[in-house]
């Protein structure tokens, strides 16, 4: 290091460009450079792009090495040394200025000293303040540029640096009310009005595969979250849910709401529909991204029909083919009818891909009823569906277990995420979208738990979502999914904690409505049954399927009073623990009966 800061130093305007550039170049690719120097380069490079104007000179620089003496400085900021040095106001200032100078003539230039500020911002958190401080103003400019240019190099950089700045609203708060609530003269539009403008002109980018349209979307998503989870808490806004929260003076996300940021809606839900699943992964970004931002946005009255239009509440159909589907196994009968784990065959992430796109549909059924319409491509919650059914099924084939090793090596291969951050968050959206409106809920619980659903098989055997849903609530290493695996299916049966047992059975829910706080024991055979038919077969209350007759077994009175015995310690047991309660326990009933006769 301290020979190319010697050798930068001993350069001077009279140096041939071809010298610049070897040197400039010999920094960007320097393998090890002392940090103890790297300060001084910084700053002594920064100097001298000061004052170089475009079609102008300074000193050692020429105005077509500033694009090269630029990404000098980004790759010295690559380490918290020469950031620190970058990180000052008035470096700041003088790459906003560089920035601004060469938009029009060299793009590029303007562009790498916007990178060389994001890096800053990365490494540095206190240049974020900075940045957005009235003597910078870095920030508006930021969002001037989102404004501006539909260029998705542009609106990646420009969101990123945003995204950073507004990482926190302790130290961004004030920041981030006024781009919210400010449209100072340059800007036409409101920031939230931006944001719309900038995601419906990335959604056919990205769909027709334009370079950096992808990294574009994902980061203007990254700033689109931040300022829906901290501007309601910054604010007085009105209060529209209740999250549980213990403590009353904090604001959880999604918890209050401010109708300034109500037309984030439509170009999200826009976007969510837009973007089919990933090639590699199902909910690969930009989908969970968009997925994050919806959860930060309310389902209100106000916002209902953006939410779920009324053919969309109201449309009974079916959500798209997965992989492994009843409708479509070749002999007719229900996929989980096997006990065998079905093969996955070449192609099936790809076709199940197509069936998704094309709005294909199938029941989780015995049978295979005639096929209503198409849905339609603004239909949000079949497409949330037929999104979870289909990453359910990618990621847990068949009938295997959640805790099977093999799960987490191909959600390990896939993503950096875990299953938890990946599917859970859908789940959640899908409970948003059904807890408020009774139409939206009564298609997902056909979806799910149809009238005709065989019950020949155990439920939580099966090899389709509701299957799959089941086998999570016993999964260890998934406990986000695991939970709200129990949620999506209590929304369902209307908060019902007796209505949810009788549909699945109170052996598959014990123990998720006990962590819930919800302590009832399982109903007697034939008790509250839903929506099942109430002339069909008789229901297990325990497993949720029909229930079997069973040729009577011949015991000798010793072995008799043995099981009786065995009965009777085990709901004591249950009793004693709060898994049963007193009224609930059969054999307390039983005795209170023969003492009553």
């Amino acid at each position: 290091m301290a020979d190319l800061l010697a050798s930068y130093h001993g350069l001077s305007a009279s140096s041939p460009r071809a010298d610049v550039s070897k040197l400039l170049n010999a920094v960007i690719t320097a393998l090890s450079i002392d940090n103890a120097n790297r300060p001084a380069l910084v700053t002594a490079i920064l100097s001298d792009i000061r004052s170089c104007e475009p079609g102008g000179t300074n000193g050692r620089l020429h105005h077509t090495d500033v694009h090269l003496a630029l990404s000098a400085i980004k790759a010295l900021g690559r380490h918290p040394s020469g950031s620190t040095v970058i990180a000052l106001d008035s470096n700041l200032s003088t790459l906003l200025a560089v920035s601004k100078s060469f938009k029009d003539s060299n793009l590029e230039a303007a562009l790498e000293a916007l990178r060389c500020i994001a890096n800053a911002l990365l490494l540095i958190e206190s240049a974020r303040a900075t940045l957005t401080s009235d003597s910078v103003n870095g920030g508006e400019y930021a969002v001037l540029l989102l404004e501006k240019s539909p260029s998705p190099d542009v609106v990646f950089i420009a969101s990123r640096i945003l995204f950073l700045a507004t990482a926190s609203s302790a130290t961004a708060g004030p920041f981030i009310i006024s781009i919210v609530e400010r449209k100072p003269s340059g800007r036409v539009h409101s920031l939230v009005e931006i944001i719309g403008l900038r995601l419906e002109s990335l959604i056919p980018a990205f769909l027709s595969g334009t370079k950096m349209a992808r990294e574009a979307i994902v980061d203007l998503l990254k700033f689109t979250f931040n300022i829906l989870t901290h501007y309601p808490k910054l604010v007085d806004c009105e209060k529209v849910a209740e999250s549980g929260s213990s403590n009353d003076s904090d604001k959880v996300m999604g918890e209050y709401w401010s109708n300034r940021l109500d037309g984030l809606l439509p170009p999200l839900l826009r976007a969510f529909n837009s973007f089919q699943p990933g090639s590699a992964s199902p909910l690969a970004p930009p989908l969970n991204h968009i997925i994050h931002s919806l959860l930060a946005i309310p389902f209100t009255k106000n916002l209902q029909a953006t939410w779920l239009p009324p053919n969309n509440r109201s449309r009974r159909g079916s959500p798209p083919s997965a992989p492994i589907s009843p409708a479509s196994s070749p002999s007719g009968s229900p996929a989980s009818d096997s006990p065998r784990e079905p093969s996955r065959p070449s192609g099936a992430f790809d076709r199940a891909k197509s069936m998704l796109a094309a709005g294909r549909l199938s029941l989780s059924r015995s049978s295979s009823p005639a096929r209503p319409p198409s849905p339609s491509n603004n239909d949000t919650l079949l497409h949330a569906y037929g999104l979870l059914e289909l990453a359910l099924s990618h990621y847990f084939p068949g009938t295997v277990e959640p805790d099977d090793p093999s799960v987490r090596a191909t959600a390990k291969a896939e993503s950096d995420s875990t299953l938890d951050e990946l599917l859970a968050p859908l789940a959640m959206l899908l409970c948003k979208l059904v807890t408020g409106d009774m139409g939206a809920r009564e298609r997902l619980r056909e979806w799910l738990l149809p009238t005709n659903l065989d019950r020949t098989v155990l439920l939580e055997s099966r090899a389709d979502t509701l299957g799959r849903l089941l086998r999570l609530l016993t999964s260890v290493y998934h406990s986000r999914l695991n939970v709200t695996s129990g949620e999506l299916l209590y929304v369902v049966c209307n908060h019902d904690a007796t209505l949810l047992i009788s549909q699945v059975g109170y052996g598959n829910v014990a123990g998720f409505l006990f962590n819930k706080g919800i302590v009832t024991g399982p109903p007697s055979s034939g008790e509250g049954s839903g929506f099942a038919d109430p002339e069909g077969p008789q229901i297990n209350p325990i497993t949720g399927a029909i229930q079997e007759e069973r040729a009577d077994i011949e015991m000798t009175e010793e072995e008799r009073e043995q099981e009786a015995e065995r009965l009777f310690v085990l709901f004591d047991r249950l009793e004693r623990t709060g898994a049963v309660p007193p009224e609930a326990n059969p054999v307390r009933r039983a005795i209170q009966r023969s003492f009553a006769s």
